[in-house]
C-alpha cells in the first residue's frame, strides 16, 4: 500500500470543521506546502473540507487530549491566618450569616445551647420518625456552632440549618431583613425549647422591660403600662446618634395639651398630661435595631438614612433607667457586635464586625505601607545574606526578622530587593518562577492567607495528638475504650502561626472571609451606604472564666467533639485525594519513530498498526528532570539524545512548538497542563528531514479557489478547489509561487455562506501581500479566491474591500428614464467601471433609451435610494468612485442640469409645510450671499415683497435659527448640497435688534377684581353662620360666585427693540401698541412682564432697569404683559405668589390674590405659613397651605417640620422651599384653608378631578397605541422588546415576601 501524497497516489480529501475555532478530530495532510499542489477537483464551497481517506489519529484521541479532567468537588480550604471559620453564602443568606456569627460569638448563648443534652433535644437520626420529638433547630445550631469552633475549614455550611427552618431553595436565594430574622429566630427557638431546661434561654439573656407613665396634670394620677422587649428599636432620622435617640425616648417628656388631650380615668375627662418612659429591667445582652429605612410620603418610595449616626463602644444606661440604686457597673454595657448593611432599601449585602470575647481567633496587625518602606530601608543596614543563591534561605531570613512574622507578598518582594540589592524577577524568576508560585510550592515552610495576599513562616504549634493517632470509634460505641478529647486541646487541622495580642480584638466576618480590623474601623460605619444596622451590647460585669480563653473546646459536648474530629479526618483525606487528583498530569507522548514529515507537518506513518502514542501520568510538582527520567525508563529501546518538546495538534498535522528546558523547574512552573502532547525525538530531524519548530511556523491549512477554462454551462463549475499548507510566518504572496500562478488578486471569504456572491469576499490589498499569514490574520480553513489581473474587473478594487453586488453583475450601472412623466418608465444597464465618468454613463443611457438628443444638454443623473427617493445630483465630471456610488446602483435620468463642483443643489419650501410634493429645487453658486439666494428663491416661488427671510431646516426637520447675516455667503454658513432652506414670512430685524412678540395676559375673572384678605375671612365667617340656620335648598342661592382662574392670552403685536434696551423700554413700547391704547396706565410700573413657556407664564422679569440681553431674551422668546391696579417694583428677594382662600363647605376657591413674600432671610415652610397667616389676619395654627401643580392638577400640602409631635428643643436643619419637592417660584398658586370654619383639608377641586381623569385617559390611549405598535412590529423588533416594555411601564421592584421559620409542636 503506497503512502498517500506520493507520486500517483490519490489526493487526500478534507472535511470542514464544525466551528472555525475547533477543527475535526481526524487528522489530514495538506495537499501541498509552498510549491506543492494538490489535485484539483470541482468546486463545492467548503464541501468535504478536512475529510480524508488515509490512516489517521483516532477521533477519541483528539477528544482525550483536549478534554478537561472530571474532578471531584474541591474540598473546603483550611482556616486562614485568623484561625476563625466563616459561613458559606447560599445565594442570599448574608443576613443570616451575620446574625449566626453574632450568636456564636455570644459565649453565654452558645454554652447555654451546648448544655442541652440529646435526652432533651432528641437525635437527628430520629428526625424522620413521626413519633419522636426531635428539636431539629437547636440540634442544628449546636452542630453549626461546633463546626465554627473546631472544624478545620475556611467556611462552614448553613444548609442543614436552613433545611431545619423549612426553607426552600428560593428562600435561600432571597434576601430578608436581619432585624426581622432576629425576632423570628428567637421566637422559633423559644417554641423549640418548650419543655426543656432551656425553655427560658432567650428570656434570661435578652429579655428586658420598659415602663410607660402618663401623669394627669390636674389630679396628678399616674397611669402605668409595662412592655417587654427582646430588642430596642431606635430612630435614626434627624438624630445625631444612639445616645441622643435614647435620651429622646427615655428622658424627654411628651405633653398632651391644646387639641391633643388625654382622657384621665380619675378625672373622667380630657385633661393635659405628661408622658414619659423608662427602662425598668435591663437584660444581660442588649440588642438595638436602627431604623435606617424610612418612607418618603411625598415621593411615595422607600429610602435609606445614610447620615452620620454615632454609637459608643461603652455605654452607661443609668440615666435611662427607672431604678438607680444599683451599683453603677450594673448599667454599663460594652459593644461586641455591629451588623452592617451595604446598599439601598431594595437590596444590598450584610456583614458583621465582632469582638472576639474569648480570644479564639488569631489577630494580627496589618503593617502600614509607610512603615514597610522604613523597614525595607533598614534592611540595607543589615549584613547581606550570604546564601543569596538560595531563595528559600533568603525569604526565611527576611520573614524571621519581622515582629509578627507576617507581611504582604508584594512587600516581601520589596524587602528582598533591599536585602540582596536585586529583585526576585531578575535573580530567581527564570529558574524558580514567580514569587507567589514559589511560596505556594513550598507550603511546608510558608503559610499564605486565603486571599492569598499575606505570608508568614509556618511554625509548629504546641504538640497535639495527630489525627492518625486517635483511635477510630466503632459504630456500636464511639466512646469505647477511649476518653473524649480534652477541652484544652487545639482544633484539628494544620498547625498555624499564632500572633497573640493581649485582650479581645475585633474581626470582620463577611460570609466566608474573616479579616482582622482595628477598633477605629468601627467609626467608618457611622454613615454612608455601608453603615451600622444592628448593635449588640453585653454587660461589662459579664466576665469570662480563664479556662475559656483561647480554648474553642470549652464546654462543647463530647459527642459533638467526636463528630467534628471524624469530619476533620474525612476532610483531610478528601484534601489529600483532591491534591493528588489535581496535581497529576496525563501526558501523551508522540514518538518520532512513528512519524514522518510531509506537506509542512508531522503525520503518523501509514504502515504502523500499533499505537503511535504512549500515555504517562506524573505529578506536576515534579521537575522536568524527573519527567525526562520517567520517559527514558518507559522507552527502554531508546538510543541517542532524548529531547522533549511541546507539540500541538492542528488540522494540517502535528507541529513541534517548543523544546522543554530547565530540568530543575517543576512541571507546574513551566505551566504544563493535563493532556499535553509531548514529542519525543533527537531534537534535530525526523526521518532524515530537518523539521521547522516554534509557534511562528505553525502550519495553516487554506482552501484555495482558482478559475478554470471550463465554460460548459451545464456543469456550472467555473472554479476548482484545492487545499494547501503554508507556514504561518511565510508571506501571503508566496501563494502565487506555490501555485505557479502569475501575481494577481487574492480575495478572502469573510462569511460561511456557500453562495458565490462578491459581498461575501474581501480583497487583500497588494501591499499586504508582503505580510505574513499570521499578520494578515489568516487561520485554518480560510478560503482564498485567486484571480489574475486580466480576469479581474477594476470594480473589485473598491478601496480596500468595499463589497459589490455579485460576481457576474459588477460591471454596470442601472439607469431609469424619469424625463417623461406621462410615459412608461424604462430602465437599461450601462456598462461602467468605478473610473467611468457620470457624464459618459448619462450619454450612453440616452442613446440606449433612444431619447431625443436635446436631453443631452438638459438632463442629469440622480441616485435613487432604497425608499425610491431621488437624491441630489452630483457634478458630472465625477467618476463613480468620486461620487461615492456603488457598482450596480440605480440612477434616475431627470430633466435639468447637474451642478458643477462650485455649485450647490438645494431644496426649499415656503412656510412650514415640508411635504415632498411642495419641495422646490434650485442650483446656486456657493459664493452667493444669503440675500441673493433669498431673491432667487422668491422669484422661483413667484413670491413678491421684502418681508421674507431664510431659515435652515434642522436635524429634527423643523425650522431652525434664521440666517440673519444677509451678506454672508452660503459656503461660510456651512450650507451644503442637499440641504433644505425654509422661506419664512417676516423681515428680520437689523443686527443687534430683537423682534419680540407681545401677548396680553389676563385671567378669566374681571380685571381689577380684588378682595382684601380680611374681608374674605369675614365673609367666610358670616357664610358659616348662615349655613347653620339656612335650609339646604337655599344653601347655593346664598353662596358667592366662584371664579376658577384660567390662563388666557391674546396676541397684541410685535415690538422691535435693541438688545441693549432695558425692560422699562420694552414695557414702554408695548404700551403704545394699538391693543393697549384702550387702557390708560400711569407708568410702566403698572405692567408686569413674564416670559411665555408652553403657553403659560414662565420667568418673571422683575428689574425694569436690567437690559434685555442680560435676561437672555433671544429671537424666539415671547413676552406676556399683565396689567396691574397698583404700581409694582419687586426687589431681588421678593417672591410673587398667588394665594387663594378656600370656600368653606365647597371644593372651590375665591379669586387669587397677589402675595409678595420676602425670602431674603429664609425660605421655609414655617416662614411662609407665618407670612400667609399675617396676610389673612389669622393665627398660624388655624391655617393649612398647599402648592398647586397645574400641569398635574394636584395639590401638595406645605407642612413645617416644627409641626411634628416631638418636643425636642434642638434646632433642626431648615428645609428650603426652593428645592425638592416644592420647587417654589414666582407665579405659583398657594391654596389656603381656614381651619376655624373649614375642617376639610382636601385642597382639590372638581376641576382637578376632571383634569386628572382626562390626563389618565390620554395616558392610557398613548399606552394602548404604543402597545399596538409593539405587537405589530414584534417580529421585526425582537431585539428591542425589553427596551419598548421599559418605556411602557416602569420596572417594579421585586415584591417582598414574609420571612418564616417552621417549628414543630413540643407542648
Amino acid at each position: 500500500m503506497g503512502r498517500p501524497g506520493g507520486d500517483g497516489a490519490p489526493a487526500p480529501r478534507w472535511r470542514r470543521p464544525a466551528a472555525p475555532s475547533s477543527f475535526s478530530s481526524r487528522w489530514g495532510r495538506g495537499a501541498g506546502g509552498p510549491g506543492v499542489s494538490g489535485q484539483p477537483r470541482a468546486f463545492r464551497m467548503f464541501g468535504d473540507l478536512f475529510e480524508e481517506d488515509f490512516p489517521s489519529i483516532s477521533e477519541s484521541r483528539w477528544e482525550r487530549g483536549r478534554k478537561s479532567k472530571a474532578l471531584h468537588p474541591e474540598p473546603s480550604p483550611p482556616r486562614g491566618l485568623t484561625r476563625l471559620c466563616g459561613l458559606q453564602n447560599q445565594g442570599g443568606t448574608c443576613y443570616l450569616n451575620s446574625l449566626l456569627q453574632t450568636l456564636h460569638f455570644t459565649p453565654e448563648f452558645r454554652e447555654a445551647l451546648f448544655a442541652l443534652d440529646p435526652e432533651e433535644l432528641g437525635s437527628l437520626e430520629d428526625k424522620d420518625d413521626p413519633d419522636a420529638k426531635v428539636r431539629i433547630i437547636p440540634l442544628q445550631l449546636q452542630r453549626l456552632f461546633t463546626q465554627l469552633l473546631l472544624s478545620d475549614q475556611q467556611a462552614a455550611s448553613t444548609t442543614d440549618l436552613t433545611d431545619s427552618f423549612g426553607w426552600s431553595n428560593s428562600e435561600e436565594m432571597r434576601q430578608h431583613d436581619v432585624q426581622e430574622l432576629n425576632r423570628i429566630l428567637f421566637s422559633a427557638l423559644e417554641s423549640s425549647l418548650v419543655g426543656t431546661s432551656g425553655h427560658d434561654l432567650i428570656q434570661q439573656l435578652y429579655h428586658g422591660t420598659v415602663v410607660n407613665h402618663i401623669m394627669c396634670r390636674e389630679c396628678e394620677n399616674v397611669s402605668e403600662r409595662q412592655e417587654d422587649f427582646l430588642d430596642l428599636t431606635v430612630a435614626v432620622k434627624d438624630l445625631s446618634g444612639l445616645e441622643e435617640a435614647l435620651w429622646s425616648m427615655y428622658v424627654e417628656e411628651e405633653f398632651f395639651d391644646g387639641e391633643n388631650l388625654y382622657h384621665c380615668g380619675a378625672c373622667n375627662k380630657l385633661v393635659s398630661a405628661v408622658k414619659s418612659a423608662q427602662l425598668r429591667k435591663l437584660p444581660p445582652f442588649l440588642t438595638i435595631s436602627l431604623l435606617r429605612f424610612n418612607f418618603d410620603f411625598a415621593k411615595c418610595e422607600r429610602y435609606k438614612e445614610t447620615g452620620a449616626y454615632t454609637f459608643p463602644l461603652q455605654m452607661d444606661l443609668k440615666p435611662f433607667c427607672e431604678q438607680s440604686e444599683l451599683d453603677d457597673s450594673e448599667y454599663v454595657y460594652d459593644l461586641f457586635s455591629v451588623i452592617i448593611h451595604k446598599g439601598g432599601c431594595y437590596g444590598g449585602h450584610y456583614h458583621v464586625y465582632i469582638k472576639d470575647v474569648d480570644q479564639l481567633g488569631n489577630w494580627y496587625l496589618e503593617e502600614d505601607e509607610s512603615e514597610s518602606v522604613v523597614k525595607a530601608k533598614s534592611f540595607k543596614d543589615l549584613p547581606t545574606i550570604q546564601e543569596t543563591d538560595n531563595p528559600l534561605a533568603v525569604l526565611k531570613n527576611i520573614l524571621s526578622q519581622e515582629e509578627n512574622h507576617l507581611i504582604p507578598v508584594d512587600q516581601l518582594g520589596q524587602k528582598l530587593l533591599a536585602s540582596i540589592e536585586i529583585s526576585w524577577n531578575k535573580k530567581f524568576r527564570k529558574e524558580y518562577g514567580p514569587l507567589l508560585k514559589f511560596l505556594q510550592a513550598h507550603s511546608d515552610v510558608f503559610l499564605l492567607s486565603s486571599n492569598p495576599s499575606k505570608v508568614c513562616l509556618r511554625e509548629a504549634s504546641p504538640s497535639q495528638p495527630s489525627p492518625a493517632e486517635l483511635k477510630q470509634p466503632s459504630p456500636e460505641d464511639p466512646f469505647q475504650d477511649q476518653a473524649p478529647p480534652s477541652s484544652e486541646a487545639e482544633p484539628a487541622g494544620d498547625p498555624q502561626l499564632e500572633v497573640r495580642i493581649e485582650g479581645p480584638q475585633w474581626f470582620d466576618l463577611n460570609d466566608s472571609q474573616v479579616e482582622p480590623i482595628q477598633e477605629a474601623d468601627i467609626e467608618k460605619q457611622f454613615q454612608g451606604k455601608e453603615s451600622a444596622y444592628m448593635l449588640f451590647y453585653r454587660k461589662t460585669q459579664l466576665q469570662r472564666p480563664p479556662e475559656a480563653q483561647a480554648n474553642p473546646r470549652y464546654k462543647v459536648p463530647s459527642h459533638l467533639l467526636w463528630e467534628t474530629e471524624l469530619a476533620n479526618r474525612e476532610l483531610q483525606k478528601k484534601r489529600a485525594d483532591y491534591d493528588s487528583e489535581v496535581n497529576n498530569l496525563t501526558l501523551h507522548l508522540h514518538l518520532s519513530s512513528c512519524y514522518e514529515f510531509s506537506n509542512g507537518a508531522l503525520h503518523p506513518t501509514s504502515y504502523r498498526t500499533e499505537s503511535y502514542t504512549l500515555d504517562l501520568t506524573i505529578d506536576k510538582r515534579k521537575t522536568l528532570s524527573d519527567l525526562r527520567l520517567s520517559v527514558f525508563q518507559l522507552l527502554e529501546f531508546w538510543e541517542g539524545d532524548l529531547v522533549l518538546s511541546l507539540a500541538k495538534l492542528v488540522p494540517a498535522g502535528l507541529h513541534v512548538c517548543q523544546t522543554l528546558e530547565g530540568d530543575e523547574l517543576t512541571l507546574h512552573e513551566i505551566e504544563m497542563t493535563d493532556g499535553e502532547d509531548i514529542f519525543v525525538w533527537n531534537g534535530m530531524e525526523v526521518g532524515g528531514i530537518r523539521i521547522p519548530t516554534g509557534n511562528d511556523t505553525i502550519p495553516i491549512l487554506l482552501n484555495i479557489l482558482q478559475l478554470t477554462d471550463n465554460n460548459d454551462e451545464e456543469k456550472m463549475q467555473p472554479f476548482v478547489e484545492t487545499c494547501h499548507v503554508f507556514p504561518s510566518n511565510a508571506k501571503v504572496g508566496t501563494i502565487f509561487t506555490a501555485l505557479a500562478f502569475p501575481v494577481g488578486i487574492i480575495l478572502l471569504n469573510t462569511t460561511c455562506s456557500r453562495a458565490i456572491q462578491l459581498e461575501n469576499w474581501t480583497v487583500i490589498p497588494k501591499e499586504n501581500l508582503e505580510k505574513t499569514f499570521k499578520e494578515q490574520g489568516l487561520k485554518d480553513g480560510n478560503s482564498l479566491l485567486i484571480l489574475d489581473s486580466s480576469s479581474y474587473n477594476q470594480s473589485l478594487s473598491m478601496a480596500g474591500g468595499r463589497p459589490a453586488n455579485s460576481l457576474s453583475n459588477f460591471n454596470w450601472m442601472q439607469v431609469r428614464n424619469l424625463c417623461q412623466a406621462d410615459s412608461e418608465e424604462e430602465q437599461v444597464k450601462v456598462s461602467a467601471t468605478i473610473e467611468t465618468l457620470l457624464l459618459d454613463i448619462r450619454i450612453r443611457a440616452i442613446k440606449e433609451l433612444g431619447l431625443q438628443e436635446e436631453l443631452v444638454n438638459n438632463s442629469c443623473l440622480r441616485l435613487i435610494d432604497r425608499s425610491g427617493q431621488l437624491l441630489p445630483p452630483v457634478p458630472e465630471n465625477y467618476t463613480v468612485a468620486e461620487a461615492a456610488m456603488e457598482m450596480g446602483s440605480l440612477l434616475g435620468l431627470c430633466r435639468g442640469k447637474a451642478p458643477t463642483s462650485s455649485q450647490l443643489f438645494l431644496f426649499f419650501t415656503v412656510g412650514c409645510d415640508f411635504e415632498s410634493s411642495l419641495m422646490k429645487e434650485i442650483i446656486v453658486e456657493q459664493t452667493i450671499s444669503v440675500s441673493e439666494c433669498l431673491k432667487m428663491m422668491l422669484e422661483k416661488a413667484d413670491l413678491q415683497g421684502d418681508s421674507w427671510h431664510l431659515r435652515k431646516m434642522d436635524w429634527c426637520f423643523e425650522a431652525g435659527e434664521p440666517l440673519s447675516e444677509e451678506d454672508a455667503c452660503l459656503g461660510d454658513l456651512m450650507i451644503y448640497s442637499g440641504d433644505t432652506l425654509i422661506l419664512s414670512e417676516g423681515k428680520l430685524p437689523p443686527k443687534g435688534f430683537l423682534k419680540v412678540p407681545i401677548w396680553w395676559y389676563h385671567p378669566s375673572f374681571p380685571l381689577g377684581y380684588q378682595v382684601d384678605p380680611p374681608d374674605q375671612v369675614d365673609h367666610m365667617t358670616h357664610q358659616m353662620d348662615t349655613l347653620r340656620v339656612t335650609p339646604e335648598e337655599n344653601l347655593y342661592k346664598e353662596a358667592p360666585e366662584v371664579f376658577q382662574p384660567e390662563i388666557l392670552f391674546t396676541f397684541v403685536g410685535d415690538v422691535e427693540i435693541s438688545e441693549e434696551a432695558s425692560l422699562l423700554d420694552l414695557k414702554s413700547q408695548a404700551m403704545v401698541l394699538p391693543s393697549f391704547l384702550d387702557f390708560s396706565f400711569p407708568s410702566a410700573d403698572f405692567l408686569r412682564a413674564w416670559t411665555m413657556e408652553s403657553k403659560r407664564p414662565g420667568r418673571l422679569l422683575r428689574n425694569n432697569q436690567q437690559q434685555l440681553k442680560e435676561y437672555k431674551i433671544g429671537g424666539r422668546t415671547q413676552i406676556c404683559i399683565e396689567p396691574l391696579q397698583e404700581g409694582e417694583n419687586l426687589g431681588p428677594t421678593d417672591m410673587l405668589l398667588r394665594t387663594q382662600m378656600g370656600i368653606p363647605g365647597e371644593r372651590a376657591y375665591f379669586a387669587p390674590v397677589d402675595f409678595v413674600w420676602d425670602i431674603e432671610e429664609e425660605c421655609t415652610a414655617l416662614s411662609l405659613r407665618q407670612a400667609v397667616a399675617v396676610h389673612y389676619g389669622l393665627s398660624v395654627d388655624h391655617i393649612e397651605i398647599a402648592k398647586y401643580f397645574s400641569e398635574k392638577f394636584e395639590w401638595m400640602p406645605i407642612a413645617s417640620w416644627d409641626q411634628q409631635f416631638s418636643k425636642k428643643k434642638k434646632k433642626k436643619k431648615q428645609e428650603n422651599l426652593l428645592m425638592a419637592p416644592y420647587y417654589l417660584k414666582d407665579g405659583d398658586i398657594i391654596g389656603v384653608k381656614n381651619l376655624l370654619v373649614d375642617d376639610n383639608k382636601d385642597f382639590s377641586t372638581l376641576r382637578d378631578d376632571i383634569g386628572r381623569e382626562s390626563q389618565m385617559k390620554l395616558f392610557m390611549g398613548k399606552r394602548k397605541r404604543r402597545q399596538a405598535v409593539q405587537l405589530q412590529n414584534i417580529d421585526h423588533l425582537e431585539c428591542h422588546e425589553n427596551e419598548v416594555e421599559g418605556h411602557l411601564c416602569e420596572k417594579p421592584h421585586r415584591s417582598e415576601e414574609g420571612l418564616s421559620i417552621n417549628v414543630g409542636v413540643f407542648r
